[in-house]
């Protein structure tokens, strides 16, 4: 991290590339820089980021995300993503903390980059992403309920774009721990309604307990009950070009998962799941900004989210908080739209509903249960150690743990991802370990570092093990 500079450190410098916004978003910008006044009321930004503060690149980044969360917000869809509904509270923390902004920055920066394959936009979220990491660092040191909530918006920001088993773990073990601390004011937090889902949902990650593995069988009949689903939805879509290209790449996710052996490792699992889980913070927001078509992107992304629920099993070492947490919220509020739909295709939509609505059921009672075990095993609740939380990575951002993303244009689907997105099919890059303070609740993996990763600071230390081809392969996806 010796070679990020200040806070504001940068800002406007010649070395970063410009955001490139609609001419619409810029005027929007001219104006906010001309007021002073937020350009989304709507959103409630209390206080409303101060544009003398950034730079026209950074407010473009800001304006990025602020105006995907108002128009789902306006569209009444906000609650049907993982994170549009949290960008106002982000957003009212972040103007008074400035490495939560640059924790949001690199997560605007991030999702321009997954939506352009853009290899410039992508050296914008590692920017912003070293300075976030070493703030909340640093706050971790002066951690009290003052900033307590600042503290869990940069953690959850950064967790959101993790790209390897290590950092990410780190991440969510610091964030149980200060969710753990704050409970004696947690409902004086912003993120109150996201404690209460925790407290149901991430009992077994605080008790650190692995579940067990499912057996082959149990394996089998998951993968093609979700399958089946896939396909019953993809002979619904014909004329919902994106939606069929989505669910197509899903089918095929799933059908690749049939033919892989049990995965033991921590670091495996998360690769395998990696793919799903990016799926899960991105395409949301693509279906549903689109004008049109509402109930057949809603219908998709039920599927989405229905297979994160149902795919967790397969991988216990990761838990819930790794996708299935994030997809149950709004796929209860997808459901609850879909009941209220009335149309002539209610019968259908009740029909092809099954599937996420029996996923969710059987997932919320499963969580009940685990809830109640754990109240029954309470542990002492942890205070907040500094030197336990030492976050020193955004991850692992090789291209070995960034799978690539299909892009989408106007005219058709395609892929067509830039080099840093692909996944390389030999080993392009040198193996080490990383000073990552926290223990992963699972096994060490090996990580592997860039000459692009080494320049902003995310080499490692001594070489303990020697990477070999297939150590570096992670799930392939999409060949290069």
């Amino acid at each position: 991290m010796e070679n990020v500079g200040s806070d504001t450190e940068g800002q406007g410098s010649p070395e970063q590339p410009s955001v490139v916004l609609t001419p619409g978003s810029e005027s929007r910008i001219d104006l906010w820089q001309q007021t002073g006044s937020f350009p989304y009321p709507e959103l409630q930004v209390f206080p409303p980021p101060q544009t003398h503060d950034y730079s026209k690149n950074e407010l473009r980044l800001i304006h990025h995300l602020s105006s995907i969360s108002n128009d789902l917000l306006l569209k009444g869809t906000s609650h049907l993503t993982v994170w549009t509904h949290k960008m106002s509270k982000f957003l009212s923390i972040a103007s008074s903390h400035p490495y939560v902004m640059h924790a949001l920055l690199s997560f605007s920066a991030n999702h321009l980059a997954w939506v352009h394959s853009a290899a410039d936009t992508r050296n914008l979220y590692l920017h912003h992403g070293s300075i976030a990491l070493r703030g909340l660092h640093e706050a971790i040191g002066n951690f009290s309920p003052a900033n307590a909530d600042s503290v869990l918006a940069a953690s959850l920001l950064l967790l959101w774009q993790a790209t390897d088993w290590r950092s990410w773990s780190s991440l969510r073990a610091g964030i149980q721990s200060v969710l753990s601390a704050m409970q004696s004011w947690k409902h004086e937090s912003l993120f109150a309604e996201y404690i209460a889902q925790e407290d149901l949902l991430a009992a077994a990650f605080r008790l650190h307990q692995r579940r067990p593995s499912v057996d082959p069988t149990e394996k089998s009949a998951i993968l093609q009950n979700a399958a089946f689903a896939m396909q019953t939805l993809r002979a619904t879509l014909l004329g919902d070009e994106l939606e069929l290209h989505y669910i197509n790449q899903l089918l095929a996710y799933i059908q690749q998962l049939q033919g892989l052996n049990a995965v033991q490792m921590p670091e495996q699992q998360f690769n395998y799941l990696y793919q799903l889980r990016k799926w899960l913070f991105w395409v949301p927001v693509s279906l549903l900004q689109r004008q049109g078509g509402q109930g057949s992107a809603m219908l998709t992304l039920a599927h989405f989210y229905a297979v994160a629920l149902t795919l967790e099993p397969l991988f216990p070492d990761l838990g819930s908080s790794f996708c299935s947490a994030t997809a149950l919220p709004p796929l209860e509020a997808i459901i609850t739209v879909t009941d209220a739909m009335q149309s002539e295709h209610t019968a259908e939509i009740a029909s092809l509903m099954q599937f996420p609505r029996h996923t969710a059921f059987s997932y919320r009672t499963r969580a009940m249960q685990s809830q109640q075990a754990a109240l029954q095993q309470e542990q002492p609740l942890l205070s907040v150690d500094p030197g336990t939380l030492t976050y020193t990575s955004i991850g692992n951002l090789s291209p070995a743990f960034a799978p690539s993303t299909p892009y989408y244009s106007s005219t058709q689907p395609t892929s067509a991802p830039a080099p840093f997105l692909e996944v390389p099919s030999q080993p392009s890059f040198t193996s080490g370990t990383q000073a990552w303070g926290l223990p992963s609740p699972g096994l060490p993996s090996q990580v592997y570092t860039t000459q692009e990763e080494q320049m902003y600071g995310y080499h490692g230390g001594t070489p303990t093990t020697t990477a070999t081809a297939d150590d570096a392969k992670p799930f392939r996806f999409y060949e290069g």
